[in-house]
């Protein structure tokens, strides 16, 4: 039998006022899919609604605990929570909204909280700072230098061109930088080694940069001098500060190799240096952190404006 539409919204209502007894069976069958059509919409209806209602849910609990995590000053906790609301919750844009705010505070916070630390710490580095400095010689010539150099006063400046070794100093932002000294010589040496009897060792890179690595005569001696620092220093200084307490052996490397034993002298200077260096370097960056922070506190004052 055939049917349209109509006759099938006839058919079911007068299924309806009959409750389906006495029917044909293909009536009863025509109404039970549509009522089953009907009850999987509604039914799926209150599914998407609970679901919409959960994940709001859900959102505001993680602003909840990204706020507390804030009060208790656990900063990284809460921009966790704040970002996480983004990604799990993607159209909770009331509640993405309220993060946004809440990270800007998080951010302001986190940011003073460090200028605290910063100038705590600074001001324990410069207490330390001035009893090291004890220990050096400042040299600085006002024609060529901005800023000046720290020499160890256990291994002088001056005297340490009368001893085949090597001498350091301190450049006033931090910089470590070795020199190493021959006279008499003719060695044309770029580089040098130092080792323990047991086979450590530490080797400069080659330096053949003019102004770094020269030679000048005096009416009664001939000095090559060659400047080490960076990457062409390669953790001389740190070997030597390790095996301070062993005998060390330095090697002048050129055309040929010639070798000496370091003075005690000579290895204390290098070890005071490498403390004062590793001091002022983190000096320098106390005051970089203090002033990125300074910096993001301005920016999020005039967001605010």
């Amino acid at each position: 039998m055939l049917y349209n539409s109509f006759d099938e919204e006839y058919i079911c209502k007068f299924a309806e006022v009959n409750m389906f007894r006495g029917n044909p069976p293909y009536i009863n069958t025509i109404c039970e899919m549509r009522f089953s059509y009907q009850t999987a919409a509604l039914f799926l209806s209150v599914i998407l609604l609970f679901s919409c209602a959960g994940k709001n849910k859900g959102a505001k609990e993680y602003l909840s605990q990204a706020g507390k995590a804030y009060q208790e000053g656990n900063y990284s906790l809460a921009k966790l929570k704040i970002d996480s609301i983004k990604i799990l919750f993607p159209k909770s844009f009331d509640e993405i909204n309220a993060g946004f705010a809440l990270m800007q505070e998080v951010r302001m916070a986190e940011n003073k909280r460090n200028i605290v630390y910063c100038d705590s710490m600074l001001r324990e580095k410069y207490v330390e700072l001035n009893e090291t400095l004890n220990l050096f010689d400042y040299v600085r010539d006002e024609r060529y230098q901005e800023f000046g150099d720290y020499y160890p006063k256990s291994y002088p400046y001056q005297s340490s061109l009368n001893q085949n070794s090597i001498r350091s100093g301190v450049q006033e932002k931090g910089r470590l930088f070795i020199e190493s000294i021959l006279s008499g010589s003719a060695l044309k040496h770029n580089k040098v080694k130092v080792s323990t009897k047991d086979g450590n060792f530490a080797e400069t890179l080659a330096v053949t940069s003019d102004g770094l690595n020269y030679r000048f005569s005096t009416l009664n001696k001939s000095y090559e001098i060659v400047r080490y620092s960076g990457d062409s220093e390669n953790g001389l200084a740190n070997f030597i500060y390790t095996f301070r307490d062993q005998p060390v052996s330095l090697q002048f490397i050129g055309n040929r190799t010639i070798t000496v034993i370091m003075t005690n002298a000579a290895k204390k200077g290098i070890c005071d240096s490498f403390e004062l260096s590793a001091l002022l370097l983190d000096i320098e960056q106390l005051k970089l952190e203090k002033e990125k922070s300074e910096a993001l506190i301005r920016y999020l004052e005039s967001r605010k404006e």
